[in-house]
Order: C-alpha cells, then sequence, then structure tokens
C-alpha cells in the first residue's frame, strides 16, 4: 500500500521517540524534508485512529498503544506531530 514510500517507516519518530532520541533518529538518516512531512502525516492519520476509536470506546488504547510500542497516548501522539512542524 505504501509503495515502498520509507516515509511509512518514520512514524516511530512520534509515537516512539522522544525529544532528543526523535532529533537523534532524524539526523542519521538522509532523507529530504517531503519524506519527513509524509511521515508525519502517517503518524497523524494513525493517532487519529486510534484516538477515533478510543473515543468510541472501542479499544483500551492505553493496551492497544503500549503494545505497538507507542510513548504516550494518540493525543499525545498528535501534540508531538503538531509540536514538530517545522
Amino acid at each position: 500500500m505504501t509503495g515502498g514510500d520509507p516515509a511509512c517507516d518514520l512514524v516511530m519518530a512520534w509515537t516512539f521517540f522522544t525529544g532528543n532520541s526523535r532529533d537523534a533518529f532524524r539526523s542519521e538518516l538522509s532523507l529530504d524534508e517531503a519524506t519527513w512531512t509524509r511521515g508525519r502525516g502517517w503518524a497523524l492519520w494513525k493517532a487519529l485512529i486510534t484516538l477515533s476509536r478510543e473515543m468510541r470506546g472501542k479499544a483500551i488504547v492505553d493496551e492497544e498503544v503500549r503494545r505497538w510500542g507507542w510513548r504516550g497516548g494518540p493525543q499525545e501522539v498528535i501534540a508531538r506531530i503538531l509540536a514538530d512542524q517545522v
């Protein structure tokens, strides 16, 4: 579905890493700004879907996001994405 776009692999920058670890992750990858922008889009999409499920009472989000390795719930991820706008 992603057609080999490396941007989908960047989702972990906002769901798994925080602060300095996200900066280190980004500095080690030689990807252009457009790829990082698409990565933010993928991360936002995943966080919004997860938040929607939480709001409808369809999932215990804390358990799900921890299983995926997220560092915080969907609202925290969304806040990170929005704060990281260049």
